[in-house]
């Protein structure tokens, strides 16, 4: 039925335009977002819809508004429309599963998108995270190898949470097991929102009677609850992680205030996104992706998968961001006096 829609569509408008009818001949990818409340995924969704678009297919969308049940109803919405492949970036790794069988079953390939969706059927493209979690915990290591440590988590509904968690313990474990590092307070996030790190870490800051030292965070969002907490207290400054390359974020390195943010390149994820739906949607078989590779889940599941490479960012190292175009050297630098390159 689809694809007798689809050459209905290309006859009637073959007279208008040339363009009309490459559109219709071209496939329709959909992407299932969880929310757009982090900076990044604007980004993200820039890179996505322009590889789809270059390779003459139509993108659609939806947004979940940080709803795991709303999240069902849009791909819902989406297959109705059609869709070639799915590309779903995860509210909740369980309660997405039904999408994926619905998916399956109509032969409709799914793109788990940085977040893991633990089933076979799903292609898994992300960064390496538990490698992240290691970048935080080495940079925040280095500023101050001993005293309270405070482990600001993402979200609970989150795999990546727990691959960043294992990738800190990791570099953090030797230091703990010599009595050097304490881990004073420890606490997931709900939803990676600011708000609920900042309060988690204005709680933890209360009972420790602000006896920390430093604050592994998980990723900018929550960097930046951290920072609003840690601010109100007299104790910006501390060390602080990050991750995700979000400009405030990049800007409170500039200043001192966040230690390192791990730069995922979102344009370079969400073209390969937009890329590989694309093939998979040709009937390209998962392992026939270019740098796809077996992996296996925490919980045994063996999926085809790609990661891609973070770069941690620290105030050494602030060109590489503005080299690479990825932030303006006034918006890395506003408000900086005497800070590091390139705003010195």
């Amino acid at each position: 039925m689809k694809k007798f829609t689809s050459a209905l569509l290309a006859g009637a408008v073959m007279s208008v335009a040339m363009a009309g009818s490459a559109w219709a001949e071209g496939k329709t990818i959909g992407v299932s977002w969880s929310n757009f409340q982090e900076e990044r995924w604007k980004t993200d969704e820039a890179a996505m819809k322009g590889a789809i678009e270059a390779n003459g297919d139509t993108y659609i969308s939806a947004d979940a508004q940080s709803s795991s049940a709303k999240q069902l109803s849009d791909v819902e919405s989406l297959m109705a429309q059609g869709v070639d492949a799915l590309i779903v970036l995860a509210q909740d790794t369980q309660a997405i599963i039904p999408a994926v069988q619905a998916a399956a079953d109509e032969g409709v390939p799914v793109i788990a998108y940085d977040r893991l969706i633990e089933d076979d059927r799903a292609f898994y493209l992300t960064f390496d995270n538990v490698e992240v979690g290691r970048m935080q915990a080495r940079a925040v290591f280095a500023a101050q190898p001993t005293g309270n440590y405070v482990m600001i988590k993402g979200s609970p509904t989150d795999p990546n949470a727990d691959f960043l968690r294992g990738g800190q313990q990791e570099i953090l474990q030797d230091a703990i097991d010599a009595g050097d590092i304490t881990i004073v307070g420890e606490a997931y996030t709900d939803g990676w929102l600011p708000a609920n790190a900042q309060r988690n870490m204005e709680q933890i800051l209360t009972a420790q009677d602000n006896n920390v030292d430093a604050v592994v965070a998980s990723n900018d969002g929550t960097a930046g609850g951290v920072v609003a907490a840690l601010t109100a207290q007299g104790m910006e400054g501390i060390p602080v992680s990050g991750q995700d390359g979000d400009h405030a974020a990049l800007n409170r390195v500039a200043k001192g205030t966040q230690t390192v943010s791990v730069w995922k390149d979102a344009r370079e994820l969400g073209k390969a996104a937009g890329e590989i739906a694309a093939q998979l949607a040709d009937g390209t078989a998962m392992a026939d992706i270019d740098g796809a590779a077996e992996w296996t889940s925490p919980s045994g599941t063996t999926m085809t998968a790609k990661f891609l490479a973070p770069v941690p960012v620290t105030a050494d190292n602030l060109d590489v961001v503005v080299d690479a175009g990825w932030i303006s050297k006034e918006d890395l630098c506003q408000g900086v006096e005497s800070g590091p390159s390139p705003c010195n």
